[in-house]
């Protein structure tokens, strides 16, 4: 046999590369390999990275440093299969980063995404593509990417996937796309409703509850939920409900339900089949306090409608959400607290609440959570709105104190609610008397920003403050001042309650007199000259506060009318411009002597002091320093001014004041509040004019004695002519020198001019009821005008002034009473001198309409002027328009 000889194997071409195995132990090696152009290459780099990434975030970090997200982007679109669907993966897991999200908006790779989404391609591809669009759509700038690109028509078609994590990813997006409307109105016209259905029967709980989830977006809209009612959704949720190895997605199926509620047809549908009675019977028996909370949700959310609360008080619903006040979980107290303010809307069961259900609220509002303090506010609210019966069970229920409480508290809601119900106490008188504290608790929500609180804060000042206690809490608690600062509201409703305020607060003098002093008379003016801003009590609240300021209202408006009574402690400052403060009367007291009118002063109110602390106080008063002697008057003084007391009477802390050391009385006084100066020769005056003229029969004859009485007082009658001759300025700068005061009572003015003769007849008519007004003039003037029925008209015959106003004359002839009116024609001299032969000057208006203005020379023509002028032809009639009652 021959020799075998070997055969030789051919070489491989010389340009063919040989097969390299190499191992790489380095991700930026595989990131490089990215750029392959081999597709075994691309399809194994793709997988490591894939692997690598799915091991934490660290990594997905590192590979993004390294720049692999630019190569993977355009291998997600490779035509290759393997390596389409390895790009996809990577992409899948590493869009789970906030930094790859960033890159992967920037490169705006939501388009090669979707189309991976198509029924050709893989089920990994899908699961993968679905899992990447889930982590984007998280971000609002990627929903609208993916929206506007078309990728949810094919997210819907894969909730029919075979596949259960495509359904997850899938169902997962679409609950996040559904947060815009547009989305939510495209699953609806795509027809998803059926497809989300069915995924509420899949063996993954993770898939139900993203579904449910979803459904709880989609049925905010009424015309979802009608699909939903229409394809037997409600039986979906409440087979949910009613099945215990589901009670993982009890809460949203509820949540789902609660919407459902919202429509009438919905509501007795379910009343219908049963499956409300489930329902309440669900939430009171469930043990769960999310259950619980979103039970309440639902029935919150059914009771806005007003057939819904019918439907609801029919099924006795109070019952099950009073049980729910009772839990120990605060979200489900809350949420129960919440449906009673929306079930209150029905009288019938704000009825019903009202015997059980207030006491646990009551006990809410001491509750440390703020959201249950704050529900536990607006239920209260809303039961004792318009309901007496229930405002006194809070009451009953010890409620008054817990809502002070809560005016503290740190939810503006939960503020201004307490404020509603302690308004809605006050509104009986019987358990507004029994509300104590509130005025210092108010003082902090009159302060507060927020508008709501401010409007029911101020509400509840003008609830309260008719009661003087309570306007004294509030002025001593400085609540007055941000009342005030509410005036300048641009708030409607804010600027009209803190007016309706100021209007009951005005209603004593002290609290008037504050207001004023801090601004609120000048905001008030200012608000009742614009059309806009003014109100109903805006005007209310201004005449309030002049009529209990009579020294602000007279000083400004130069009148008082007849109900204008002026009380000790009125003083007249003269007229003052308007915008000009008038200053206290205890800041006028301290004032240096100066060349301005004297204030004269009415105080009549005996001291609630001892006579000798009285005399001591006066000597404080007017700057004095007291002496032994002006301690321990005479006998004869202190019973006057005491008015009959006997010395034994006395109290024995007078006695001890009589022996203490002169400087220890100083320290004593000093602690004595201010009071102004008392006018002992004031108060005899009233009494004696109360002897003299009480008795007498007629309105008429007692304005008569008054004047002749105030004029014999002040210094007479007086010539009309001498009035030059009649020194009272003197006399009224020697009273100031003597006291070292500016400020002269009125009782010791014994030469008073016209405005000292119609403050002192004002002051006396309204202490013996005589009604009469208060009118200043120009050039030191000042009149009183009186309402009397005038049984027997004298002067002029057939008369057409209005025969009610005369106007007393207190100078030249004390007692004669003029009358004001229209004055006919041809009429006598001397019938005119007995009503106008005294005044100065008269403006009136003659048949044509024209304006005359006539002021005599001397008092010898006046009856000439008056038949000249008032006497033409026959027939025509004059009618006054303006009187200057000017006296000479």
């Amino acid at each position: 046999m021959g020799k075998k000889v070997k055969k030789e194997v051919e070489p491989p071409p010389k340009d063919v590369f040989d097969p390299l195995s190499i191992e790489s132990k380095k991700a930026a090696t595989v990131v490089l390999m990215l750029n392959s152009p081999e597709e075994e290459v691309l399809a194994k780099a793709c997988d490591a990275i894939y692997k690598f990434a799915s091991k934490g975030d660290e990594n997905k970090v590192t590979l993004l440093s390294l720049g692999a997200v630019e190569p993977l982007f355009k291998l997600v679109s490779h035509e290759d299969p393997l390596v389409r669907r390895n790009a996809i993966m990577v992409f899948g897991i590493m869009a789970s980063n906030n930094d790859v999200r960033k890159l992967l908006r920037e490169l705006d790779v939501t388009n090669s995404v979707i189309a991976r989404l198509a029924p050709e391609e893989d089920i990994v591809v899908h699961e993968f593509a679905s899992l990447c669009l889930a982590h984007m759509a998280v971000e609002y700038t990627s929903k609208v990417q993916i929206f506007e690109q078309g990728g949810l028509e094919p997210l819907i078609r894969l909730l029919s996937s075979p596949d259960p994590d495509v359904k997850k990813n899938s169902v997962e997006c679409i609950y996040h796309l559904v947060q815009d409307f547009q989305s939510r109105a495209a699953v609806r016209e795509l027809n998803a409703i059926p497809a989300l259905l069915e995924l509420l029967k899949s063996e993954y709980p993770v898939v139900q509850l993203l579904a449910l989830k979803t459904f709880g977006v989609i049925s905010n809209d009424r015309e979802t939920r009608i699909i939903l009612r229409e394809n037997q959704g409600l039986e979906h949720l409440f087979k949910i409900l009613e099945t215990k190895e589901f009670n993982d997605l009890h809460v949203e199926a509820l949540a789902v339900v609660a919407n459902c509620l919202e429509d009438v047809d919905t509501m007795q549908l379910i009343q219908q089949t049963g499956g409300l009675k489930k329902l309440l019977s669900f939430a009171e028996m469930s043990t769960i306090p999310d259950i619980q909370k979103n039970a309440a949700k639902a029935i919150t959310k059914a009771a806005y409608d007003p057939e819904n609360r019918k439907i609801l008080h029919e099924e006795e619903i109070e019952k099950c959400l009073i049980t729910l006040l009772g839990t120990d979980n605060d979200g489900a107290k809350a949420a129960a607290s919440q449906a009673i303010s929306a079930m209150c809307e029905n009288l019938a069961s704000k009825d019903a609440f009202g015997i059980q259900g207030i006491p646990q609220l009551v006990q809410l509002l001491s509750s440390e959570n703020e959201e249950v303090k704050e529900a536990a506010a607006i239920a209260l609210a809303n039961l004792t709105t318009g309901s007496p019966s229930n405002a006194s069970a809070v009451a009953e229920a010890e409620g008054i104190e817990p809502l002070i409480n809560v005016l503290s508290a740190k939810r503006d809601g939960t503020v201004a609610n307490a404020s509603a119900v302690l308004t809605n106490i006050a509104m009986q008188e019987p358990l507004r008397l029994s509300i104590h504290g509130v005025m210092n608790a108010i003082v902090e929500p009159l302060q507060s920003t927020n508008s709501l609180v401010q409007s029911k804060a101020a509400l509840t000042v003008a609830a309260l403050g008719c009661d003087a206690d309570a306007r004294t809490e509030l002025r001593n608690a400085s609540g007055l001042e941000p009342l005030v600062k509410l005036l300048h509201s641009k708030n409607d409703e804010v600027r009209r309650n803190a007016c309706w305020a100021v209007m009951v607060c005005a209603s004593d003098e002290l609290t008037a007199v504050e207001l004023c002093r801090l601004g609120a008379l000048d905001i008030l003016e200012e608000i009742n000259l614009s059309t806009g801003r003014k109100n109903n009590f805006s005007e209310g609240a201004l005449d309030k506060l002049l009529d209990n300021n009579l020294s602000q209202k007279y000083s400004q408006m130069g009148y008082l009318s007849s109900s204008n009574i002026i009380t000790d402690g009125f003083y007249d400052y003269g007229q003052v411009k308007p915008g000009v403060k008038l200053l206290s009367l205890e800041e006028l007291s301290i004032q240096e002597l100066n060349d301005h009118r004297a204030i004269i002063l009415v105080n009549a109110k005996l001291p609630e002091v001892s006579p000798s602390a009285e005399d001591k106080s006066q000597d404080l008063y007017y700057g004095r320093t007291a002496s032994s002697s002006s301690i321990r008057k005479s006998s004869k003084e202190r019973t006057r001014k005491g008015k009959g007391k006997k010395e034994e009477d006395k109290p024995k802390e007078e006695e001890e004041l009589q022996t203490m050391p002169k400087v220890q009385q100083e320290v004593i006084f000093e602690k004595l509040p201010w009071l102004p100066p008392f006018d002992s020769i004031l108060l005899d005056y009233i009494t004696d004019a109360s002897k003299i003229i009480l008795p007498l029969t007629t309105t008429k004859e007692q304005v008569v004695a008054l004047a002749l009485f105030v004029a014999d007082k002040m210094g007479g009658p007086i010539e009309r002519d001498k009035l030059h001759e009649f020194s009272w300025e003197l006399h009224i700068s020697e009273i100031e020198f003597e006291l070292k005061c500016n400020v002269v009572p009125i009782g010791k003015i014994k030469k008073g001019t016209f405005y000292h003769r119609a403050l002192l007849f004002k002051v006396i008519a309204d202490r013996i009821g005589i009604g009469c007004s208060l009118v200043r003039g120009e050039y030191g003037r000042a009149w009183n005008e009186v309402k009397l029925v005038d049984d027997s008209p004298q002067g002029i015959t057939g008369l057409l002034l209005p025969p009610q106003v005369y106007i007393v004359d207190l100078m030249y002839q004390p007692g004669c009473l003029m009358k004001q009116g229209t004055l006919p024609a041809r009429s006598s001299n001397q019938s005119v001198m007995n009503c106008f032969g005294c005044l100065e000057s008269m403006q009136f208006t003659n048949a044509g309409a024209e304006n005359v203005q006539f002021t005599p020379s001397s008092s010898a023509n006046r009856p000439t002027w008056a038949h000249q002028y008032l006497s033409p032809r026959s027939g025509e009639t004059f009618r006054i328009t303006e009187v200057c009652f000017i006296f000479v």
